[in-house]
């Protein structure tokens, strides 16, 4: 299945099917995955059968399979601020601000 021609509930499916792989191959039960995400069972079973899962679901579930690394592709850091560079090209530069701390002599 490509991404570009899948329907979002292909891909939901195809995300619950990869969880629930990882889930066999770790040799948890739903209800002990559920535990270790601490989430509800339904909540297990609504991710694998691709039904209407909550990004915290996944999230919590991703790292209680030890796949933080799926977290990272979903959330790139970018290497420069596309507003910095805007305002570079601009020639405006950051405001500075005196600090609001009171100096003690």
């Amino acid at each position: 299945m490509t991404l570009q021609m899948a329907t979002t509930e292909e891909i939901a499916r195809d995300l619950g099917r990869q969880f629930r792989q990882l889930r066999l191959e770790t040799d948890l039960d739903q209800a002990g995955l559920a535990r270790r995400a601490n989430l509800s069972v339904g909540a297990v079973k609504s991710l694998e059968a691709g039904t209407g899962s909550s990004l915290t679901t996944v999230i919590r579930v991703a790292r209680a399979l030890g796949r933080e690394e799926w977290l990272t592709e979903l959330r790139p850091t970018p290497e420069v601020s596309p507003i910095a560079v805007l305002r570079a090209q601009q020639g405006i530069r950051p405001r500075l601000r005196a600090s609001r701390r009171t100096v003690t002599p």
